[in-house]
Order: C-alpha cells, then structure tokens, then sequence
C-alpha cells in the first residue's frame, strides 16, 4: 500500500520494527536502514540498478533480512515543489515494488538531501573516491531521517 504522506503512514507501521529509505537514482539505488526503535537512520548499501526485477529483488532480500517494517523513497521534486519526470518515475518504482510486497510505502521530498550528503562527506574529509562510493545511500540516511523526525514529531503530538 502506497501512502502519500509519512503522517498516514506512520500508523500503520508495527512497533519496534526498523524502515528502510531509498534515494532512487538513475544508476544506484541508495540504501539506508532505521534502528528499530525508529530513531536513527544510518547508511545501508548502494544497489545498482539494472532492471526493475534485479534491483527489487535486491531490495526484497534486504526487507527480509532485516524483516523491516516499511519503506520510504525519496521523491526527487523540483526546487519550486513540482513534479517532474524523476517523480513520475519514483511513483511508478513505487506502484511496481506494491506488487512484489506487503510492506507499507511513503514518500519523503529529497530536495538537497544528496548537497547535504555531498557536504558532511566533505566536513568528514572523506575522498572523492570514496563520495562517489557512498554519496547515494548516505543521501538515502538523509531521506530516511528526515520520516523518522515526522515521525518522531507526531508521537510526540499523539502523546500531549
């Protein structure tokens, strides 16, 4: 099932079960994984992409690895908010993945997540070599960070 925002997502989520977040690319698919208390989203893995049935089998055996409770994917809007042929793309990533699993679905906007992941690499001094390595699925902890903050921030709303 496929919600639009994390606010309808996060209800239907199990407790203590960790999400995934995804920074889709053109190449890579970024991965990241929450803890299972749903806190911190640290950086999985980078997938390259192939064909839609590859890189979902990829990410299904990362699912149920780690029997995850849901996953996010970063939606590529444009910086005035719209949507564009990347989004479109995104959401149909979404509507197939639907097929092949159960596991809730949300998107995130990513805009500067990947300017944020470019620049704590850069603080962390890390090489250009190893950035082209690991840019995606850091971008994707980004993404993934961000839900679990809106998550975070209607518990804690839920709770007052």
């Amino acid at each position: 099932m496929i919600f639009e925002t994390v606010d309808k997502f996060a209800p239907t989520l199990p407790a203590f079960r960790a999400i995934m977040g995804l920074d889709l690319g053109d190449k890579t698919i970024g991965v990241a994984v929450s803890d299972g208390m749903r806190g911190i989203a640290t950086p999985l893995n980078t997938v390259k992409r192939k064909k839609f049935g590859v890189d979902a089998a990829a990410l299904l055996d990362i699912m149920q690895e780690r029997e995850l409770a849901g996953i996010v994917l970063g939606l590529p809007r444009n910086m005035d908010g719209t949507e564009g042929p990347r989004c479109q793309s995104t959401r149909a990533f979404a509507r197939n993945l639907t097929k092949l699993t159960d596991l809730p679905i949300t998107f995130w906007d990513e805009r500067l997540s990947t300017v944020a992941a470019e620049r704590a690499l850069l603080e962390a001094d890390t090489s250009r070599k190893r950035r082209a390595e690991v840019i995606d699925h850091v971008a994707a902890s980004y993404i993934l960070q961000g839900a679990l903050d809106r998550m975070r921030q209607l518990a804690s709303e839920t709770d007052a």
